[in-house]
């Protein structure tokens, strides 16, 4: 089991007492004061709350660090070569149709690199981390290590939708999926991508890719995939930070290359 950093207490602290307020709600799913913003992009106010308790907790122990945060934006402080980049309530569409399967993601910026991330996934109780060089982990039971599956062939690739994106990226959504299926791998589609992260550093996705996320979607995720010993890049350019352009490809290092190949040629 790993020693815990400071830091890694700090967003621990957060994120679990943001995990029991989303419970309260979610048990309660059917009074929450949903509002919407966009096509398949809800915002509840179980959301807004979650938000509120990581940054006033993580605000109190690092308080001139910026934040990037899903609901209130950016906030600017005074030592802006550390960020929170925080996503209260991944899997929000999940979360208020009853479904069991939503994260909290909180990851550490400094200088432009993801140095510290944590997925909390409540109702399961698994707590997914690492920082960087450190390896990865799930609180309370053991190392993180992706898969060695190596072929298409009893492997499974999580996915993003597409159902909010223009036609033409639909399009190319249906063109990817088309052609990984064709070429034998198991598909899976659940609704939140920084778990689809933690699941592929886990081994129990072999990959996992999406378009036009958000940093906060998968800033943590990525970390812990590298850390697990996975590979992750930006899907059409390797020399591009895949957190600051949304466009993720993650897999085990058996599948990584033939999975970007064939969603490269797909696209």
């Amino acid at each position: 089991m790993a020693t815990k950093s400071p830091i890694m207490n700090v967003m621990m602290r957060a994120s679990e007492k943001a995990a029991r307020s989303l419970l309260r709600d979610f048990n309660e799913v059917e009074h929450l004061q949903v509002s919407r913003k966009g096509p398949g992009d809800f915002v509840s106010a179980a959301d807004r709350r979650s938000e509120e308790i990581i940054f006033n907790e993580l605000k109190k122990t690092r308080p001139d660090y910026c934040f990037l945060m899903e609901e209130s934006g950016e906030v600017v402080g005074d030592n802006q070569d550390y960020c929170w980049i925080i996503d209260p309530l991944d899997g929000t569409t999940n979360f208020l149709h009853g479904i069991p399967h939503w994260c909290i993601s909180i990851a550490l910026e400094h200088k432009g690199e993801i140095v510290a991330g944590l997925v909390h996934d409540p109702v399961k109780d698994e707590i997914f981390h690492a920082e960087k060089g450190g390896g990865a982990f799930i609180a309370r039971r053991s190392r993180l290590r992706v898969s060695a599956r190596n072929k298409p062939e009893g492997s499974v690739i999580a996915m993003g939708g597409a159902a909010r994106h223009k036609k033409e990226k639909r399009d190319i959504f249906i063109s990817e999926f088309s052609a990984l299926v064709y070429a034998g791998f198991n598909m899976r589609r659940y609704g939140a991508a920084a778990l689809d992260l933690t699941y592929v550093a886990a081994g129990r996705y072999e990959g996992f890719w999406e378009r036009n996320l958000s940093p906060w979607d998968v800033a943590a995720g990525i970390l812990i995939v590298k850390e697990s010993g996975g590979f992750v890049s930006d899907m059409d350019d390797i020399r591009k930070n895949p957190v600051h352009t949304g466009n993720v490809l993650a897999a085990n290092e058996s599948l990584f290359e033939d999975i970007g190949k064939i969603l490269r040629q797909a696209s």
